[in-house]
Parts: C-alpha cells; structure tokens; sequence
C-alpha cells in the first residue's frame, strides 16, 4: 500500500483521528500541473487534509469541496474529495515562486495569505452546505483547525507537511487530524493538548521516517489508541470526452453555431487534471444535429 489513511479512536472514544501518508498522490499533483515547490507544498498540504476530511464523509456519494480564494501570489486552490478519499486539486498560479521564510521553509502562508477558506459539503440536498472562514496565518493545517473550531466547533489539532528533493519531486508528504469528541472533559483536553505541543513540526516526525501508525503512536499511545483499519487515498479525477462533450453543449446552440462559423477546432481543459479533449469542427455539426 503506498498513500493511505488510518482511522483511529483514543481515550474510550473521547478522542478520533486521521493520519495519512500522500506522497504519490501529491507527487502525481505536481507532475500534473508542473508547480513550483512553494504551489506544490500549498496544493499538497490542501490535498492531504481534503484526502481525511473525505475520508469522514458519511455517504458514498457525498462530496467534498475545499477551495481558498487567495489576495497572495498564489491566486487560490481548489481541492475536491469524495468518501473513499479520492482527491484531485490545483492551484491558480501553479509557478509561483517566493524566498524561503525566515526559518528557511517553503513560504506557504506568505503565498496563500490573506484568503479565505470554503468547506463545501455535497450530501445531495438542493443546495449544498457552505461554511467560509478567514485564514488567520495562510499555513492551511492552521486555517483548517480555525475551521473547525469556528464552524463546526470541534476542538482539533491539525497537521499538513510536504517535503521536497532539490529536484523538485516530492520526497513525502502527510498529515493527522485529531478532535475532541463532545464527551470529552477538560483533563483529556489537556493531555491531548500537551503531547502535540511536544511535537516540533509534522516535517520533523516525516524525517524520522514515521509512518502514520507512529504518528498517532507518538501522540495518543498512552491514552488507549485503538486502530481501525486503513483506507487507500489517491489522486484520482473523473473527468471525461463525454463530460467535456456536456460542458459544450450546455453552452447553448446559438454559440455552438457560432463555434462552427469561426472554422476552427474546439479545446476543452480540466483544470483538476489538466486533461485536454479536442473537438473537431464536424463533431461540433453532430452535437447540433443530434440535440
């Protein structure tokens, strides 16, 4: 198995967690969409968290939509998840390239800052569910827990890190989410909030080569970590011809008429995948002649 998620409850339930590796996925995302490391470490940090909060979901077919609308250099990423953790994201300026902080990191948050953070849930109801709060530091696992304590009002502690080779490839990448159930009393509050104190940074726990059953073994061992079981994430897009074929048509006839007039070929792009499907002059005559 190479990029999963672990499930994980503590402290006789009173404590859930998420911990997950997404090296190949995030890889596959810079690949894609060819991202300078500052873009690849923002869009990996939003595709591993979209990846477990997906992974949270609780029907097959809800979907999960993570999208920051960025003033900074960056312009935005979109993150989209479904409930078996398949992920597909980009970012507006996929080149973007900063000075390292002064700590002599990637400078995710001067890239994303200031923003604002959407968490839009798809469950199937008429309209989805839509929740938007400010970005205080742009570092996104930061803004992520703002979120939830702010919209869902769920105490968490949230972790995003991507590490990068000289190359350009990604070296790792990961992340945990860890909440406070409601019948959680102060003192576990406490307890949970001294282990991740102690924990430099999520790069650091990925230097040391700790896979995500360490991660939570290191935090919530001694709390009575329970496990259950894994689950496979992936970069994964469902885009299609047929779906771009769609996207034309619902455009309208009078334009598809107009497209056919201009003489020239048709190019569709998934922003997700930056797949292209091309549609010749003739195949826009057949979309009109069969609609």
């Amino acid at each position: 198995m190479s990029d999963y998620i672990i499930r994980a409850t503590a402290a006789d339930n009173k404590i859930r967690a998420f911990a997950a590796t997404t090296r190949d996925l995030v890889e596959h995302a810079r690949n894609v969409h060819n991202t300078s490391p500052v873009a690849t470490a923002a869009l990996g940090r939003l595709l591993t968290a979209g990846s477990m909060m997906g992974s949270m979901l609780k029907n097959a077919e809800d979907l999960l939509t993570l999208q920051i609308k960025s003033d900074g250099p960056i312009g935005g990423i979109t993150v989209t998840a479904d409930s078996r953790a398949n992920v597909k994201g980009y970012v507006n300026h996929p080149g973007v390239m900063l000075p390292p902080s002064p700590e002599g990191k990637l400078d995710v948050g001067r890239a994303v800052r200031p923003g604002i953070l959407s968490v839009i849930m798809d469950q199937g109801m008429k309209e989805p569910y839509a929740s938007r709060t400010k970005m205080p530091s742009g570092e996104i696992a930061e803004d992520i827990t703002y979120y939830y304590a702010v919209s869902e009002q769920t105490p968490s502690s949230v972790a995003l890190g991507v590490l990068m080779n000289r190359e350009n490839t990604v070296r790792n990448a990961a992340g945990f989410i860890i909440q406070l159930m409601p019948s959680a009393g102060d003192e576990i509050g406490a307890a949970l909030e001294k282990r991740i104190s102690g924990i430099r940074s999520i790069t650091s726990l990925l230097m040391e080569g700790l896979t995500p059953e360490d991660i939570l073994e290191r935090i919530l061992g001694d709390m009575g970590l329970v496990l259950h079981g894994t689950m496979v994430t992936r970069f994964q897009c469902n885009c299609s011809r047929e779906k771009a074929e769609r996207a034309i048509m619902s455009m309208g006839r009078q334009e598809i008429r107009e497209m056919i007039e201009d003489n020239k070929p048709v190019e569709v792009n998934c922003h997700f995948c930056n797949s292209y499907y091309n549609f010749t002059v003739d195949d826009l005559k057949k979309m009109i002649s069969c609609s």
